[in-house]
């Protein structure tokens, strides 16, 4: 099964190679059928520190690696080969 891939805006850089990520998608209202934003913070691994806030980074599913962190940051490459390799 592919690793679900997301983007979004980094809104935190305090913790130790941790980054808090904001991802924001439409959705339709089941009623009035107008597009309204939800979002959502994920903790995603920066390994080596270098995402700042306001950055705009791709974070892919990857194994848990603490108790509320199971995604990763990639970089432009990693991200551009996953999205050509699943179609």
């Amino acid at each position: 099964m592919p690793r679900r891939i997301l983007q979004g805006v980094v809104v935190s850089n305090k913790a130790d190679k941790t980054v808090s990520v904001q991802v924001t998608r439409r959705v339709m209202h089941p009623l009035y059928k107008k597009f309204i934003r939800r979002s959502k913070k994920y903790h995603a691994h920066d390994g080596e520190n270098a995402c700042k806030i306001g950055d705009v980074v791709r974070i892919r599913e990857c194994r848990p690696i603490s108790k509320t962190k199971c995604w990763e940051v990639v970089t432009d490459e990693a991200a551009a080969g996953a999205q050509n390799a699943a179609g």
